[in-house]
């Protein structure tokens, strides 16, 4: 899985970023893209990146602050010029729905894909073979969540040495195997899945945040995840400011990335006070002060969710 920030600013696009969406790319056989909110201009940020619109299954929003949702309708309007025809489904809290439905209609807009829009108040929001995404509540002015998204544990590598005691040769057969089904051999023998498999592979975790000040979901929900993405809108000589706001600061971010033993902290949606880079710098620094593996969420650059690879650099 892959990493891309569309947008790291809070409230308003400037001209160095844009207003929060994060896009998550699913690599090997799913080979799809998930979005997690849709700041104005998500579209037009997408269209400077190596993700495809023709590849994306699953929105999944925070909240319904115009910086993370504005981006929404036209995305949904464009998606099938840029050829998406497959089904698309929205996740995302009560009023999802009526916002989404609410300005198709008014504009006149015809979808020519299925459109899904599941609304929820947290737990459970999806599931299947090989994900399942858990949504919790957060602490801020509207009803805002954050996701935790984990990769199902794989089946081992194959063991060659064994399949060559079975005289099993590469084929049909390996794949069954790895499936897990049980295979009977020209001789009658059973070769059963676990005779040949090495053991399973952790799937990965991503926690992704909504807007919140710290709360009491947020280590439950990014724990030993491999990545966690928090936001900092600012730095902690603002704590007052991020309070009163609903936001956290840099310094917490990084506490709560400590106390759920990440493995990697992203922080983003910076307030526009912070103008560029250098200014974001101490914000990095404060973080690093307490979370060493902590990293400034970068636009346009791809980020590799690896297993364990975060951990073993702290």
């Amino acid at each position: 899985m892959e990493l891309y920030f569309l947008g790291t600013n809070a409230g308003v696009p400037t001209l160095q970023r844009n207003v929060t969406s994060i896009g998550l790319r699913m690599l090997d056989e799913r080979r799809a893209l998930w979005l997690f909110d849709c700041g104005e201009g998500t579209q037009h940020q997408i269209l400077r990146s190596p993700l495809k619109l023709s590849k994306l299954e699953k929105i999944f929003i925070t909240h319904l602050h115009g910086d993370h949702v504005f981006g929404l309708p036209g995305l949904l309007s464009s998606r099938a010029y840029q050829g998406g025809t497959t089904p698309l489904t929205v996740y995302g809290p009560p009023g999802t729905e009526r916002m989404i439905v609410t300005t198709l209609e008014l504009s006149q807009s015809r979808l020519n894909y299925e459109l899904n829009i599941v609304e929820h108040t947290g737990g459970i929001v999806f599931e299947d073979d090989s994900f399942i995404v858990e949504s919790a509540l957060l602490e801020h002015r509207i009803d805002s969540y954050g996701y935790r998204i984990t990769e199902k544990d794989r089946p081992g590598s194959l063991d060659s040495a064994k399949l060559a005691e079975y005289g099993l040769k590469p084929g049909p057969l390996f794949g069954r195997l790895k499936r897990g089904e049980m295979i009977t051999l020209d001789s009658g023998e059973t070769v059963r899945p676990e005779d040949v498999l090495g053991a399973p592979k952790r799937g990965m975790v991503i926690t992704i945040l909504g807007d919140t000040r710290p709360c009491d979901s947020v280590v439950p929900l990014a724990q030993d995840a491999d990545v966690l993405i928090h936001e900092a809108t600012f730095m902690h000589d603002l704590v007052d400011t991020a309070h009163e706001y609903y936001h956290s600061t840099s310094k917490q971010a990084a506490e709560a990335a400590r106390a759920a033993n990440v493995g990697l902290l992203i922080m983003t949606h910076f307030s526009s006070r912070y103008k560029d880079e250098e200014q974001l710098e101490p914000l990095l620094e404060e973080a690093k002060s307490i979370f060493p593996n902590t990293r400034l969420a970068d636009e346009h650059q791809l980020i590799p969710v690896i297993h364990g690879k975060y951990k073993t650099s702290q």
